[in-house]
């Protein structure tokens, strides 16, 4: 019987990390992948990446993170936006990688049939630090800096077409939410992103100010709203199994080498999130 493996934040141009995809591998032939963002910054090395895992494993369904719509000028692809997202997804597409603009598949090995939806969010800083409740973007944009905290996506992740990144992600919402209220309601979920969720994922973090860039109040009820049996991200770097309203969340991202390194288990770039009932 088959297993649901998970993995993100793989940051495979990171020197130390390509040799670790080598450990991704299922347990069976029939086993899935999960891939929720930040493989790398450049397309190639996207694709090269899901590629080489699509080879070992049944299924690899991929979500995008903030990584991989860097526009940077190191990248062949200048794309920028929506225009670079619809590229890696046809990409996707001509190696049987699923994306967020696909079918759902349905995972039938569990007391309830789960549809996956990987989900493309983005985020719209509104997770704010108390002290920042209320005021305007620019008061809690100026805290984050003043904290020494600026993430990068404000030089390279670029919205176009839309105004703000704000935007782009009020647009994600509206169409994920359209899919997931069209899953049967007899189904249950596997909700797999790259930006956690629920905010309690982010406690943990040394700047509190980063929470800025990290999801959305907007998904605060997902897990309840559409029956999630396991809630899948990465992003914050701090792999862990936590729960929120009796729902179990995954954070399944190996990480940079800096990071795992300091870890006494070492790299772990793969999580079994689900297996046959």
């Amino acid at each position: 019987m088959p297993y649901l493996f998970a993995t993100s934040d793989l940051h495979v141009t990171h020197e130390g990390n390509a040799p670790i995809v080598d450990d991704v591998v299922p347990e069976t032939p029939d086993d899935w992948l999960l891939v929720a963002g930040d493989v790398a910054e450049r397309v190639e090395s996207v694709v090269e990446t899901l590629e080489v895992l699509r080879r070992r494993f049944a299924k690899v369904i991929w979500t995008p993170g903030n990584h991989e719509l860097w526009t940077t000028a190191k990248d062949e692809c200048q794309l920028r936006g929506q225009a670079r997202y619809e590229h890696l997804v046809e990409r996707c597409r001509a190696i049987d990688v699923l994306t967020p603009e696909d079918e759902f598949p349905v995972w039938r090995h569990a007391a309830r049939p789960l549809t996956i939806a990987p989900l493309f969010l983005l985020y719209d800083y509104s997770w704010r630090t108390p002290e920042a409740e209320g005021k305007t973007l620019e008061v809690a944009l100026r805290q984050a800096r003043d904290a020494g905290v600026v993430c990068t996506d404000e030089y390279f992740l670029y919205p176009d077409p839309y105004p703000t990144r704000q935007a782009w992600c009020a647009d994600r919402l509206k169409t994920s939410v359209e899919r997931l209220d069209a899953i049967p309601e007899d189904h249950g979920t596997v909700l797999m992103s790259h930006w956690p969720l629920h905010r309690h994922p982010t406690a943990p973090l040394y700047w509190p100010e980063f929470a800025l860039w990290c999801g959305t109040t907007r998904t605060e009820d997902w897990h309840l709203r559409y029956r999630a049996e396991v809630a899948v991200y990465g992003h914050l770097h701090i792999p862990r199994t936590t729960e929120a309203d009796g729902v179990r969340f995954e954070e399944v991202s190996l990480g940079y080498p800096r990071e795992w390194r300091k870890r006494s288990r070492g790299p772990v770039p793969l999580r079994r999130v689900l297996w046959p009932s």
